[in-house]
């Protein structure tokens, strides 16, 4: 179930949201050699709703999990939720995003955890899901941390 705070994110104009990929297995230098990629293999009901959420223009924050454990840059969502052609049963979608920049300093998961304006982010209470909501104030934190402006 969604609260009210992420519920907010998901409002008229675009949204934010924090996506997470293993770079061993897909990372954010791969997401620019390829110019876009279709991100697919979401299984979880929760995710997968936060999927059919986004639009096109929304942005996200790609996280490098498992190794590296940062934000390492923005993608940009290029098509909105289809049905995922890595799901043989026709039941989750996936969305294709593709690179919007990438940050000089990437934002660790420590250094997050760190920042007390950070503690209500989604993906704190979420850890498994790959992707998660991300309220205008966390974006704007985040890219602060980073040495940018969002």
């Amino acid at each position: 179930m969604q609260n009210q705070r992420e519920m907010d994110t998901m409002g008229a104009g675009p949204s934010y949201w924090l996506m997470k990929s293993e770079p061993v297995k897909y990372g954010y230098e791969d997401l620019v050699r390829d110019g876009s990629t279709v991100w697919d293999g979401v299984r979880n009901n929760q995710a997968a709703l936060y999927l059919k959420a986004m639009k096109v223009g929304d942005q996200a924050f790609f996280y490098h999990s498992n190794l590296g454990l940062a934000v390492v840059g923005i993608a940009e969502i290029s098509r909105e939720a289809f049905l995922d052609p890595s799901d043989a049963a026709g039941r989750f979608v996936a969305v294709e995003v593709k690179p919007a920049r990438a940050f000089a300093r990437p934002v660790t998961l420590a250094a997050m955890k760190a920042e007390p304006r950070l503690a209500g982010m989604a993906m704190f209470r979420q850890f498994r899901l790959s992707v998660t909501p991300i309220t205008p104030g966390e974006w704007a934190i985040i890219h602060e941390m980073a040495g940018e402006t969002p």
